[in-house]
């Protein structure tokens, strides 16, 4: 992620030399790995910390507030110590159940982000629509806070790892444009095969996702919905569905030129049918004659 995060920058004509990196990583192997990744780049690796502990135990940056976060933490963990954070000051928005880190997640993100700042990481599907365990409290909380700024359906079959349907989740502090709309882009049918298990988002699928969340979020931008593909919806209408945040539920279906003429095609079908009953005319009666030579010995 880090690596790509440079790349990003150049790509905009940024500098380098003027982005701070954060970060901690539980598995020692994993954080070896990523400060050698770093230094081969020359990216200062110095505040990626390896905390054995966990996030949630001991956040290893507990007075960070960052601009931007992207993360893709573990689906669905059940053992994550949330029996010893009950009354942490990062549930803001509702106590996470102890059964399913996703939504304490979200809310450490959240604690970290600066009173301006963007963040986005992918999650299971399911976070979208679950209530269990008042998933569904804290989701309403964080729209009704204009948190939510954009979801993203992902196609099937995107990770090595695992088969779970999974999204994308930008949540934006601060939104003064739009700040009463929700986006969201169903990018299902997007990506190709690489092979029988496996798919992938090309360059120009990544970039179709970018120009439409890029066109909703300026102000000159010349977004419009599309059925299928992307729809901006009001806190209102998300209220209406239950807080539920499934991009499929407001897309809708794709639209499909219909050139379908019914009366060419009824008179073509009346033609088709006539020839199939002279045809059946003849084989009838030679089946008849057929019949008629055959002797049937008593």
């Amino acid at each position: 992620m880090f690596a790509q995060s440079e790349k990003f920058v150049e790509e905009h004509q940024g500098r380098v030399n003027d982005i701070s990196i954060y970060g901690q990583e539980s598995n020692q192997t994993t954080w070896r790995l990523a400060k050698m990744n770093l230094a081969i780049r020359g990216i200062d690796s110095s505040q990626v910390k390896w905390n054995n502990e966990g996030s949630f135990l001991n956040d290893a940056h507990k007075d960070l507030k960052a601009d931007y976060i992207i993360a893709n933490p573990p689906f669905n963990v059940s053992d994550w110590s949330g029996e010893l954070l009950r009354g942490d000051g990062r549930w803001k928005y509702g106590e996470p159940p102890t059964g399913n880190a996703n939504y304490a997640w979200i809310q450490h993100f959240l604690y970290h982000l600066a009173p301006s700042g963007h963040a986005g990481f992918v999650l299971a599907k399911g976070a979208l629509t679950s209530k269990s365990g008042g998933k569904g409290d804290i989701r309403q909380a964080l729209i009704e806070a204009k948190l939510v700024d954009c979801v993203v359906n992902l196609p099937a079959k995107l990770f090595l790892n695992t088969q779970i349907p999974a999204s994308l989740w930008f949540l934006r502090r601060g939104k003064t444009y739009r700040k009463e709309e929700i986006l969201f882009i169903d990018a299902r049918n997007l990506g190709h095969l690489i092979n029988r298990r496996t798919k992938e988002l090309s360059d120009e699928d990544t970039q179709k996702i970018t120009d439409i969340y890029h066109n909703w979020r300026s102000e000159n931008g010349e977004y419009e919905d599309i059925k299928g593909l992307c729809k901006s919806a009001s806190i209102d209408e998300v209220a209406k569905l239950d807080y539920v945040l499934t991009p499929g539920r407001y897309v809708g279906l794709e639209e499909v030129e219909d050139d379908f003429n019914f009366a060419e095609r009824f008179t073509s079908l009346q033609a088709e049918f006539a020839e199939q009953l002279k045809e059946e005319t003849k084989l009838n009666q030679r089946i008849i004659e057929n019949l008629a030579k055959v002797k049937v010995d008593e």
